[in-house]
């Protein structure tokens, strides 16, 4: 069923392109006819060569002014094209000036074009509610485009900005299908974890980020699974991340952690081009821990029960007592986890459009397996069509966008890794003589039965939105924002009595299944008017407008155990026993009135003025209201007179900083409330209820205050160009719940703590431009982020249970554990550091030791080159920082659980001083109790810096003369390539263990354009 209704979706998408092609093919075959006829008797042929001065450029737009005819210069700077005597022809090429040169009957047109020296600063950049240029921004926005996201072999949008953008710390979480990342902009701002997720902005409509799973369904991956996976980046055209306050204000409540705009595909004026993508790769794990081999992990084995005084094996201890092979040595990372994963992604869209309509229809199908044994896939569609108009007069304008995506994602319950990581090197083959699941006389229990149990959930979600826009007056125009979503996600764990050795006697009647259904729909109104002021040396923008938003939630989670068949475990009806685990309903409602004017005097100093006043319905009464605001400066010092005149290497400079507030209400709904929940429990018939939550009128918004200074400059034609910034954000007010006596029948209750915690950085950003001519390119991008995060006040912290967890002065995200001081040489056990001398070790009074695990520094370096036709991309991203060690992770060497090969030097007799203590069979409580200290100590901890070769994309364009009229393109791609680091374990990014880290993916695609 849901394979069908992926195809269905699929054959859906099909045929809207197959009849799109026909509605705008047939008009367009009758005017070509018409226009034929028309113009056979004026038309001529225009030819010449483009060049910079020093060579031929190949690849420059040549456009007939006011028509749809475009072509482009060839490698030798050569071009033709059909107009009329009479038409105007426009030369454009990113980075020179464009010129318009009337045709007046010539038949040779040669053209030279000259550099524009600050052409990237006068792109526009997606602000919000505004787009402004690159060089009179007053904020904080880093960019990428399609440009940078089309060479990267990935699925999740978050992943195409990993290690390329100053400010932006993005993890990934798995390397399973479909897993999740986790992002900061410029820190941790909150002292929840769930409170530091940026505002998503899709089209100009919020996108709901939160988690759409259950804890009770996602056991594959470390988190819940997240809505962000619906997108697709084929789709993309840019993606903003507005980071200071400036930046950020406009969106008011919703803008403390950072604001992620997305902008779709656009349809573009000219020729209807049909564009296919079709791509086909393979992923791997990047590396596997190194474990000790059967005659190593053996050794151990005998030394611990030596140790412990044991000569006769337990009947349990299968591997050393007889039962298992003394000889047979498996690698079981490769064997669980070291398969291979299948990539297949196919792209297709058509566009075009004429100068008043434009539109992009565009289809999308990928799929992508896993490395786990068993047969489990990700299957993802996906549809956008965007059409924009304008009216004759130009005064009427609007924009529509459609999306929507299938996703069905089917894995196995588990993650194997685990399990690769603890099973003995000498267990058992995994099936027997006869093909069958070996359980080696009920003595094994066979991994692979954990098959039997899958995950599986399926997500279908349309966004809609439409920008509607009418010119009033000269410079005066009203216009609105309508957005619209329905997510809809249903996903299923079943856990059959089929994963249990049969020896256990396990039935059907033991089989659970866990099912959570998610339904989300929001919609969103922003009316807006637009002035433009615009007198010799002075321009005013004056933005103001309403956002009026209603979301509605519903999520259900059940469980059911205990069926007659595992055949009918899908059947609720079939259980035992079937619970409600979680029913939550919740609306959330938001309104807002904000403004903006920008004042731009000469075009040297620019003053920008946002505010916006919030109203929140998660907050109590004479509460849910708050105003934020912020004020930016720029001042484009490089347009002095003095300064070109004295410094005329300066193409660019600029100096700007802004302060302002933020909030963030990010706490869910209804939180405030006097709220209540099923108990389960029957009185008279009925279901009675529970409180669950106490009423807190006082509770109120977060707040976040920022300020930035930073410094632009440009120098020699902006062939380097660099951005040094310094910023503070302190965020106070903090929701968190607040402890309770246990005599209120209470834990905590929701409230607004102050507290403050602050982030400070550096952050810089290079550009150069090392090799520009018509054939050979050469540019480079760095950035580079040196950020600082601390608790700076904390009421009553020691009074509280949130003391074992932070500490004033310390960043949040530093964690507490024991001082290890080395082993005792005579006793071979860990030894630690007894802080208050009482000569007993207990959390409480001896895990005072603090660990920083936030990156010292963080960046990455990217490098472009284009030598004709043939153009090398490649990353590499740089982390400084430490991380949790295989010592974290590992029980006690000596158990029935495999080790890594640095457990080998270990203590053996009185004065050895090896880094790993007494062998123990876990006989030995001492032993097993410092062997626990041991991993929660900072000998669990250690460096992990790693420089990683993110991505490489090495791409060719076949000569016109092989393709003709078709534009083919053939490239290759890698993910995660190289990664230079110290660390023992097996990846240094990966937070969470026991989870499949990233893979290395290799891809190859072929693009046909027609």
């Amino acid at each position: 069923m849901k394979n069908n209704s992926v195809i269905k979706a699929l054959r859906a998408i099909q045929y809207a392109l197959i009849t799109t092609i026909c509605l705008y093919s047939a008009p367009s075959k009758s005017n070509n006819h018409k226009s034929t006829l028309a113009i056979q008797q004026q038309t001529i042929i225009v030819s010449g060569t483009i060049t910079d001065n020093l060579a031929p450029m190949a690849g420059v737009s040549i456009m007939v002014k006011g028509k749809n005819t475009t072509t482009n210069s060839d490698y030798n700077g050569q071009y033709t094209i059909d107009a009329s005597p009479t038409d105007i022809l426009i030369f454009y090429f990113m980075g020179y000036k464009t010129q318009e040169i009337p045709i007046n009957a010539q038949k040779v047109i040669n053209v030279k074009l000259q550099e524009e020296a600050t052409s990237l600063q006068e792109v526009k950049i997606n602000a919000g509610y505004y787009s402004v240029k690159e060089s009179e921004r007053t904020g904080s926005i880093a960019r990428i485009t399609s440009k940078d996201i089309e060479t990267q072999p990935v699925t999740n949008v978050l992943a195409t900005m990993q290690g390329r953008m100053a400010g932006v710390n993005i993890t990934q979480t798995t390397g399973v299908p479909g897993g999740g990342f986790d992002i900061q902009i410029r820190g941790r701002n909150s002292l929840r974890l769930d409170g530091n997720s940026p505002l998503y902005i899709i089209d100009g409509a919020p996108y709901a980020s939160e988690p759409i799973g259950s804890s009770f369904t996602s056991s594959t991956t470390p988190q819940s699974t997240s809505p962000l996976n619906s997108l697709n980046p084929a789709d993309i055209q840019s993606i903003e991340i507005l980071k200071d306050a400036d930046a950020t204000a406009i969106y008011g409540s919703r803008g403390a952690n950072g604001v992620v705009l997305i902008t779709t595909k656009r349809g573009k004026e000219g020729k209807t081009n049909f564009t296919a993508n079709y791509s086909n790769g393979v992923g791997q794990v990047t590396r596997f821990l190194k474990l000790m081999n059967t005659s190593q992990y053996l050794q151990m084995r005998r030394e611990a029960y030596k140790n412990d005084g044991i000569t006769n094996y337990p009947e349990a201890a299968y591997d050393i007592n007889g039962n298992w092979s003394q000889n047979r040595d498996t690698d079981w990372q490769k064997e669980l986890t070291g398969g291979t994963a299948m990539f297949t992604n196919l792209q297709t869209s058509l566009s075009g459009g004429s100068a008043q309509t434009q539109f992009i229809l565009s289809g999308n199908y990928s799929k992508e397996t896993t490395v786990f044994p068993g047969n489990f896939k990700y299957n993802k569609g996906n549809f956008h069509l965007n059409v924009n108009h304008q009216s004759d007069s130009k005064k009427f304008k609007i924009n529509t966008t459609t999306s929507y995506s299938i996703q069905d994602n089917l894995l196995p319950s588990v993650d194997f890794t685990r399990e690769a990581i603890k099973l003995p090197p000498n267990a058992p083959a995994l099936y027997d003589i006869n093909g069958k699941i070996n359980w080696e006389n009920n003595t094994f229990n066979n991994p692979l039965a954990l098959l039997s149990g899958k995950f599986d959930s399926n997500t279908y979600d349309l966004l809609a939105n439409s920008i509607v826009s009418y010119d009033l007056l000269k410079g005066l125009a009203i216009k609105s924002n309508f957005g619209f979503n329905d997510l809809r996600h249903e996903e299923t764990q079943t856990l059959p009595s089929t994963r249990y050795n049969p020896s256990y006697g396990i039935g059907s009647e033991a089989s659970s299944i866990f099912k959570n259904r998610t339904n989300r729909q929001s919609w969103i109104i922003e009316p807006q008017l637009v002035y433009n002021y615009e007198h010799t040396n002075l321009k005013i923008n004056i933005l103001t407008g309403a956002t009026f938003q209603q979301q509605n939630s519903n999520q259900i989670v059940n469980s059911g155990y205990g069926f007659a068949s595992n055949s009918l475990i899908n059947d609720p009806a079939a259980a035992y026993q079937y619970k409600l685990r979680n029913s939550n309903q919740s609306v959330y409602k938001y309104q807002a009135f904000f403004g903006r004017i920008n004042v731009n005097w000469k075009d040297r100093y620019i003053i920008n003025l946002t505010g916006r006043r919030d109203g929140s319905s998660r907050f109590g009464p004479g509460k849910q209201f708050a105003v934020f605001g912020a004020a930016g400066m720029a001042w484009l010092f490089g347009n002095e007179k003095i300064i070109k005149e004295n410094l005329p290497f300066l193409s660019f400079g600029k100096l700007r900083t802004s302060y302002g507030t933020t909030g963030n209400d990010q706490i869910g709904d209804y939180q405030y409330l006097d709220t209540y929940s099923i108990s389960g429990s029957h009185y008279q018939g009925i279901n009675g209820l529970a409180p669950t939550r106490l009423f807190n009128p006082d509770f109120a918004w977060e707040t976040n205050k920022k300020i930035e200074v930073a410094l632009e400059i440009g120098v020699l034609n902006d062939r380097i160009f660099s951005t040094v910034g310094w910023y503070k954000n302190r965020s106070s007010n903090q929701l968190v719940g607040n402890p309770l006596p246990g005599t209120t029948g209470f834990s905590e209750v929701q409230a607004n703590l102050n507290a403050t915690v602050e982030n400070t950085g550096l952050e810089i950003s290079l550009r150069t431009i090392n090799i520009k001519t018509s054939k050979i390119n050469w540019t480079t991008n760095l950035n580079f982020t040196q950020p600082r995060n601390k608790l700076i006040s904390f009421p009553d912290l020691e009074g509280s249970t949130y003391k074992y967890q932070f500490e004033i002065g310390k960043p949040l995200n530093s964690t507490k554990v024991y001082k290890y001081l080395g082993l005792d040489t005579q006793s071979g056990i860990y030894q630690f550091e007894d802080v208050n001398g009482d000569q007993i070790i207990s959390a409480g009074a001896d895990k005072k030791y603090s660990v920083d695990l936030n990156p010292k520094f963080y960046g990455g370096l990217q490098n472009q080159l284009q030598y004709g036709p043939v153009q090398l991309d490649f990353l590499f991203q740089f982390v400084k920082q430490l991380n949790f060690n295989q010592t974290f992770s590992a029980p006690m060497p000596g158990l029935m659980i495999n080790q890594p090969t640095a457990a080998i030097a270990h203590w053996q007799s009185a004065g050895d001083s090896e880094p790993f203590q007494i062998y123990s069979s876990g006989n030995k409580y001492n032993v097993q109790v410092a062997n626990t200290r041991h991993a929660q100590s900072n000998a669990g901890i250690s460096d992990a810096s790693y420089i990683r070769l993110k991505n490489i994309s090495l791409s060719f364009d076949l000569p016109h003369r092989w393709t003709k009229n078709i534009k083919c393109k053939v490239s290759i791609q890698g993910q995660n390539m190289l990664t230079i680091t110290s660390y023992k374990g097996a990846d240094p990014e990966f937070k969470t263990a026991g989870f499949l880290p990233p893979l290395r993916i290799y891809t190859s695609s072929l693009q046909l354009i027609f």
